[in-house]
């Protein structure tokens, strides 16, 4: 199905999901996967669904349909991981859309199942995401606030407790403290296998957490697990060398994976587009011994996104000596590198500067809706509604005016929800214009 004979379901439902700060940029290759996971008519039903949670009522208004038979398709699109539902403590079911990384994509992936013709799947994943550049990019080279963030190597910290590490730090944290936790296959390297390029890294560590681990256990997506068992996944990770990056929040983890630099779409981002920062890293850095180090090379070869490598020592008694050297510009203070030295010539040191993720989801999607122009579709996120369409377009245009006219304009429409939008929106970019993106 080429791109621009795409039926009308699937077209709203692109235009839905780049409503999202994580968008997803239109191609032949998108609208394929799409027509593999949805119908055309599911996909013209969740392009009406709002961005943010949602019950069965706001669903049944926006389809034109009963609460039951709303419910009936709700049901059935989660029980295929397309939509996320979360029970409240007062019995109420919402839903959500996930975006598509980190969301539906990877969970199409994060079992063996047959309803779906995998293989058409990963050849597909692999086409839109590792050969085309145009959706890696959107995800992870955009904006200053990013989805993704990189644990420290807990086996590398000192045992003695010379550095200051919070427990926002710790993946073993999330994994302690998470309401819900589930374990699946990890979808980097199950996609990558069915195109004959997987690595021999463990497949069963992808780690979810609170609603999602939730949703994904009860619909068989992923195995419900208790925090001991988390704890050793991310143990036995760590001791494959695997790199521990999660959801870029200090509150309410949703995921933690265990990632290789040969699979992983995170890393192979970092790899591909490191001036532009895709991966959070950690408040550390590598630094090496000088003395110690031998110039083996174990390090760069740890390193998983090639920030370590080996420079001359300049020893005049030795001339071919080499030691470790390293671009902190590149590195993600994982700190894989460290436990990998034999003769214990690195260490971890605290960054210059310490990088604070936002508190949790809500936080870090509202800081990615400011900084990728996505505000108006958060707030007037409903588009069953003629009047949160029209308010949201007015809104995303009074956002992106120069700052005199911005002014004018909260002057002339004095309502709540522009005045505030308006002052977070100078707030975080200083009045500056063009800062949408």
């Amino acid at each position: 199905m080429g791109h621009a004979t795409a039926r009308g379901g699937f077209r709203d439902l692109v235009d839905r999901l780049n409503r999202l700060p994580q968008g997803a940029p239109p191609s032949d290759l998108l609208y394929r996967i799409l027509a593999l996971l949805f119908t055309e008519h599911e996909a013209g039903l969740v392009a009406l669904l709002p961005v943010k949670p949602f019950t069965v009522a706001t669903a049944a208004r926006a389809w034109k349909t009963t609460e039951a038979e709303a419910r009936k398709t709700l049901d059935a699109l989660s029980s295929r991981a397309l939509l996320l539902d979360a029970v409240r403590p007062d019995g109420e079911t919402r839903w959500v859309l996930p975006p598509p990384m980190a969301g539906f994509f990877e969970f199409s992936m994060m079992r063996v199942r047959s309803d779906v013709d995998q293989k058409a799947l990963a050849e597909l994943f692999y086409q839109y995401l590792n050969v085309e550049e145009d959706f890696v990019r959107e995800l992870f080279a955009r904006g200053e606030t990013q989805l993704g963030r990189t644990f420290v190597n807990e086996d590398a910290l000192p045992a003695e407790e010379t550095l200051e590490v919070l427990d926002w730090e710790r993946a073993s944290e999330v994994a302690r403290t998470a309401s819900h936790a589930a374990v699946g296959v990890c979808y980097c390297r199950h996609k990558m296998s069915h195109v004959g390029r997987a690595c021999v890294a463990p497949l069963e560590v992808c780690l979810t957490f609170g609603n999602t681990a939730d949703a994904l256990a009860r619909h068989g997506f992923a195995r419900r697990i208790d925090a001991a068992e988390a704890l050793d996944v991310l143990a036995r990770a760590r001791g494959r060398g695997l790199v521990q990056f999660g959801e870029n929040v200090r509150e309410k983890v949703a995921f933690v994976c265990n990632c290789c630099g040969c699979c992983c779409e995170a890393l192979l981002a970092q790899k591909r587009f490191g001036a532009y920062r895709p991966v959070q890293t950690t408040g550390f850095l590598p630094e090496v011994d000088a003395e110690l180090c031998n110039g083996c090379g174990a390090c760069a070869k740890a390193c998983p996104v090639d920030a370590m490598g080996l420079r001359p020592a300049g020893d005049p008694r030795v001339p071919a000596r080499r030691v470790a050297s390293l671009s902190a510009e590149a590195c993600l203070g994982c700190g894989v590198c460290v436990p990998a030295c034999p003769r214990g010539g690195l260490a971890l040191v605290r960054r210059e500067a310490r990088v604070i993720p936002p508190k949790d989801t809500v936080q870090r999607v509202v800081r990615m809706a400011i900084e990728r122009g996505n505000l108006a579709d958060l707030i007037f996120d409903d588009q069953a509604l003629t009047s949160h369409r029209v308010l949201g377009r007015l809104l995303g245009a009074v956002l992106r005016l120069p700052p005199v006219e911005r002014a004018l304009a909260r002057e002339q429409v004095r309502s709540v929800w522009l005045e505030r939008a308006a002052e977070a929106w100078e707030r975080r970019y200083g009045g500056s214009a063009g800062a949408s993106g």
